[in-house]
């Protein structure tokens, strides 16, 4: 290593020693910027099966006769039987991982805090989608997000990582080799950005946020979890923050989105306070177009679709449909 970039990674550990007290998506994360000095063009999987409105303005082959909901919604006391039915009433998670696929899973282990807190996706909830996706017949499933925390015990702490692991999946590590600056054509202030390329390679895509406030935002759902496979210097991107996310959802799009409110984060989001900050949500969200999910999840708050500044700008801007009188909702009780 040369003695500048010494220097460099050096300073680098002292300034994150300084600020080890932050906390939150925000915080400084280490990275080397010297990796991803070239941009690449990657496309992103497949289109979504056509199922509903939502999907059909995007699917390159003809809705089925009997096409599913845009939005499914399941409603029980058992975080796990809720996702099954929020998948089922889709079609099944046949109808997106074939047999032979390579799935990754991506929840929201932002930081190191237990289940009941409401600041991480319900380990019973991944753990559900995990050996849903073996029944397919997926080859591989493999789970991680970027914590502002350190990696395994945000794994460990959230619960996750036992779940994943009992039901057969994999739990991943990530690292700076794990990116490349990927091109974002439709981006108009984030034109380019280090991103996951496992996403790209996989066969398929899970988006798996859980339901909470946040203090830029407004909320974290499914757009905004998509920061967790975002590299580069995550304070960066909170800058000019509503249309940052609309640009990384114009590139990443994945096959199916499941949103986690068996526990609602209704005040000091994202990262929480207390219990006293969590209520039951005892529910489960599932489509394939995150706007139309996150314009749904709005409601879990007693907010509007338009209350949230970049589902607004995404539908705007043609990346799904925010108005709930134009998509197709069912709703089941477990």
């Amino acid at each position: 290593m040369e003695r500048r970039e010494f220097c460099r990674l050096l300073g680098i550990c002292g300034l994150a020693a300084c600020t080890g007290g932050l906390s939150g998506c925000a915080r400084a994360l280490q990275w080397s910027d010297t990796r991803h000095a070239d941009t690449v063009t990657r496309e992103f999987g497949a289109a979504p099966p056509s199922i509903g409105t939502t999907a059909s303005a995007g699917a390159t082959s003809p809705p089925a006769a009997q096409a599913s909901p845009d939005i499914a919604v399941a409603t029980g006391d058992d975080p796990a039987a809720n996702t099954r039915l929020a998948v089922e009433i889709l079609g099944g998670m046949g109808g997106f991982v074939r047999k032979g696929a390579h799935v990754v899973i991506k929840p929201n282990i932002v930081i190191a805090r237990e289940p009941q807190y409401g600041v991480t996706t319900n380990p019973a909830a991944v753990a559900a989608v995990v050996k849903m996706c073996w029944d397919a017949g997926a080859a591989s499933v493999t789970v991680f997000d970027r914590p502002t925390a350190p990696t395994l015990q945000a794994y460990a702490v959230s619960g996750i990582k036992k779940a994943v692991q009992d039901a057969g999946g994999t739990m991943k590590v990530l690292a700076d080799r794990d990116f490349e600056r990927i091109s974002i054509p439709k981006g108009r202030i984030l034109t380019s950005w280090p991103v996951l390329t496992d996403i790209f390679d996989a066969d398929v895509m899970i988006n798996m946020p859980c339901a909470k406030t946040h203090g830029e935002a407004g909320l974290t759902l499914s757009m905004k979890n998509l920061w967790g496979v975002m590299g580069g210097d995550r304070g960066l991107l909170h800058q000019d923050l509503m249309q940052k996310i609309v640009d990384a959802n114009s590139l990443i799009k994945p096959q199916l989105v499941i949103l986690d409110a068996f526990r609602l984060l209704f005040r000091n989001g994202p990262t929480g306070g207390g219990l006293q900050d969590v209520k039951p949500g005892r529910t489960c969200i599932a489509g394939t177009n995150q706007v139309s999910v996150d314009a749904y999840g709005t409601s879990l708050f007693d907010m509007q679709p338009t209350d949230l500044a970049y589902v607004k700008l995404a539908a705007d801007q043609g990346l799904g449909i925010a108005d709930l009188a134009k998509l197709r909702i069912e709703k089941r009780s477990v």
